[in-house]
């Protein structure tokens, strides 16, 4: 009966008996990873009850490890129905790249789906970030950026008008915005000062990167400057946290 349950796919791919000896918690996980990764996303895994008498563990001891691999991103659960493998997220190093970049780095197609780009007073806020007056003209930029035709982020730019004349026509529905400064105003970004919080995704933004309100996701707030120290671009971005993730390479002094 448990065997049925395992379900033809995770049943072959499975091991039969957990080691002696070792850990049980570690290997069951290091089990459901690897049936993860031959499974491949949207695919279900076993039932709790199923993996428990296979293995011959506690319910509990799966249940926990189930949760465990949900609260990583590794799987997501569907009310009545079970747990499924998820779609492996995104990693970024904490380096200065375009999101362009980064997806085609991982072999991604990155989009854009336009939401707004015209030119808009500045106001105290973006004024004070960009260093211009709160009367001056800048560019607003926001769109929902995508792997694969997939919502990953929403993004919302402010540039100086004066600076990028001509920016609120240019297509960025397909292009980079990194390149597009660089090949046309010969603008080169050399660092940016970068903020990130946890927060929940709500309303519009969970319906704008279909996910479910009250989804976890990652904010940055980007100030990127050029190699004169002059301010390019004030940006925030809004990532699902289910899909994206953040590796850092510490050196202790």
């Amino acid at each position: 009966m448990a065997e049925r349950r395992l379900g033809d796919a995770a049943g072959e791919l499975l091991p039969a008996r957990l080691k002696a000896g070792s850990p049980k918690g570690q290997e069951l996980r290091e089990i459901l990873e690897g049936l993860i990764a031959s499974l491949g996303p949207g695919a279900p895994l076993p039932s709790e009850r199923a993996l428990a008498e296979r293995y011959g563990v506690a319910r509990m001891t799966v249940r926990s490890m189930l949760d465990r691999l949900t609260s990583e991103g590794l799987t997501y659960r569907v009310h009545g129905r079970g747990t499924f493998a998820a779609e492996p997220r995104v990693a970024q190093a904490m380096a200065l790249s375009s999101f362009s970049e980064d997806m085609l780095a991982r072999g991604l197609r990155p989009g854009s789906t336009i939401l707004r780009q015209e030119v808009v007073p500045a106001g105290g806020v973006v004024a004070a970030r960009l260093r211009v007056s709160p009367r001056a003209r800048v560019v607003r930029i926001d769109r929902v950026r995508t792997a694969d035709g997939e919502p990953l982020a929403l993004e919302q730019a402010f540039l100086p008008a004066a600076r990028f004349d001509g920016l609120q026509d240019a297509d960025l529905a397909t292009g980079s915005l990194f390149t597009l400064l660089e090949q046309r105003w010969g603008v080169r970004l050399a660092a940016a000062d970068q903020r990130v919080v946890a927060v929940t995704i709500d309303g519009e933004e969970a319906e704008l990167l279909d996910v479910r309100p009250g989804q976890a996701g990652l904010l940055f707030s980007t100030l990127a400057e050029d190699a004169g120290g002059d301010v390019v671009f004030s940006a925030t971005s809004l990532f699902r946290g289910d899909r994206y993730e953040i590796d850092l390479r510490q050196r202790r002094e």
